[in-house]
């Protein structure tokens, strides 16, 4: 069944259906229907899209810091009274539950909150007679368009990682969303202009690869901010600084959660149930691998898979617990990943492949699945698997667990279960992770800190939004001025000291 809904692009605040005629189907995870039709740019719509963002530069750079804040204030008065609205399109195109996508809305307001205070984090520094009759002072200027390329599991949320920041700095925006989910968007798009954001401040482009690698290679985008996949992260490093980009390219994770004896059992399997399985498992802050550290572990799987055994797998919209995955070929490949942990010894305790929705037969449907004795051999562990499958590795020590964790290529987010303080004060030291939760699951910093792992899960120096998003999206200039006085010194080539 497939509507006539066309999801187009966004320029100068209005629609721009561009001129490729090429489209991918948009579809509901949870009936399996195609509800819309995406637009493909070309390589000449996304110039026209980029153009207008480059033209629209000058005056938006220019427009006084106390004018963007204003504008930013109401878009988030607006985006705050309907975040509603938002999160219903994010579960009809994405999945996950209302309630998920409520605070998917909800951390992303944060950004939009800290951004609104950027006066502040935008003053420079000024030193008065720094030589004799000469000052110094340091400013923070706008780099000029941006490109913001966001993934599906995170349709709202993560592009205001981003943008809110970049346009109060004084930037132009261009997000180009994930096919699978582009509404989100173009709704955001709708309420920048019901804030009075001028036109071609925020431009949406939607399409594929041909989208992304001119985001890439045109010498207009000044910067790229990416979500995605560890290879993906990788090409759009290296393809937007080789055309000389300032780039940030957050990738893949395998997050791992270490329970000690001495923790509370009852607050780690509730943890691991809501990591795990919460959003279907499609979070890059997931937790995917639970290490056991000595006699716990039957414990704390049996705690698990009583919680995880009463978790209502259905309908986003409809009151369940947990949804579908996003398409049918990823629900595929996430059940083949269980097919080959249960194939290579690991011990399958709660099944979720042949989980079904009564009503809803040819939605994307895979339960919760916790795998026991899985070990570092295993694809299951290895891999990304971006699904509800949660694997328990048992060691013996905290060591042994410190040990796995450093020795992954990756380094999202990490958390330790315990109520030794000494533990986990040596754990935050000592693991090699970016962000590390301390008896909480999934430490997502607030938006006035800053998000970002570490080894394969980074590439880029900067983290995502905060402090270090502010720096992202902006450049610093020194000036050092004098005015002419009679004692200047006349003519000197030797290069100038202070005095």
């Amino acid at each position: 069944m497939t509507t006539s809904q066309t999801i187009s692009h966004w320029i100068n605040n209005d629609v721009f259906t561009g001129s490729s005629g090429q489209s991918a189907p948009v579809t509901n995870p949870a009936t399996g229907q195609v509800t819309g039709q995406v637009a493909l740019a070309s390589v000449e719509d996304a110039q026209t899209v980029i153009n207008a963002a480059a033209a629209a530069f000058p005056a938006w750079r220019d427009t006084s810091i106390t004018k963007r804040v204003q504008t930013l204030f109401a878009f988030r008065e607006l985006l705050n009274a309907r975040r509603g609205e938002l999160a219903a399109i994010i579960t009809a195109e994405h999945g996950k539950v209302l309630s998920d996508a409520m605070g998917e809305v909800a951390r992303g307001i944060e950004v939009v909150e800290f951004a609104c205070g950027i006066p502040h984090l935008l003053k420079g520094g000024y030193a008065e007679n720094a030589s004799t009759n000469v000052d110094v002072y340091n400013i923070r200027q706008a780099l000029g368009p941006v490109a913001i390329i966001a993934p599906f599991n995170f349709p709202a949320m993560v592009p205001m990682w981003f943008f809110p920041i970049a346009i109060a700095a004084g930037n132009t925006v261009v997000v180009k969303p994930s096919e699978k989910d582009p509404s989100s968007s173009l709704w955001m798009a709708e309420l920048w202009k019901e804030a009075g954001l001028p036109d071609g401040v925020f431009n949406v482009l939607q399409g594929d690869k041909t989208a992304v690698d001119e985001l890439l290679t045109n010498p207009a985008i000044k910067a790229v901010s990416f979500v995605g996949s560890t290879p993906i992260a990788q090409y759009v490093y290296r393809t937007a600084t080789a055309s000389g980009k300032r780039v940030q390219a957050l990738g893949g994770a395998k997050n791992h959660a270490v329970i000690l004896p001495d923790a509370d059992l009852d607050l780690a399997a509730d943890s691991m149930v809501n990591a795990g399985f919460g959003s279907a498992g499609e979070r890059c802050m997931a937790i995917s691998a639970c290490v056991a550290v000595g006699p716990i572990a039957d414990d704390l799987v049996a705690k698990i898979v009583e919680r995880a055994a009463a978790i209502k797998t259905g309908d986003g919209a409809k009151g369940s617990d947990m949804g579908p995955l996003i398409t049918k070929v990823h629900r595929d490949k996430v059940a083949s990943y269980i097919d080959a942990g249960e194939a290579e010894g690991a011990k399958v305790v709660l099944d979720g492949r042949n989980v079904t929705v009564e009503g809803a037969e040819n939605g994307f449907w895979l339960g919760p699945t916790l795998l026991d004795n899985v070990t570092p051999e295993m694809s299951v562990y290895t891999d990304e698997i971006f699904g509800p499958v949660l694997s328990v590795v048992r060691v013996e020590t905290y060591d042994e667990a410190l040990e796995l964790i450093n020795n992954n290529p990756y380094g999202n987010g990490t958390a330790i279960f315990t109520n030794d303080g000494g533990a986990a004060r040596r754990f935050q030291n000592e693991v090699e992770v970016g962000m590390v939760g301390i008896n909480v699951p999934i430490p997502v910093p607030m938006a006035f800190f800053s998000f970002g792992g570490w080894k394969a899960s980074l590439f880029g120096d900067t983290h995502a939004y905060g402090p270090e998003g502010v720096q992202f999206f902006t450049r610093a200039k020194a000036v050092t001025q004098r005015w002419a006085d009679p004692s200047h010194g006349g003519i000197n080539l030797g290069f100038p000291e202070n005095n």
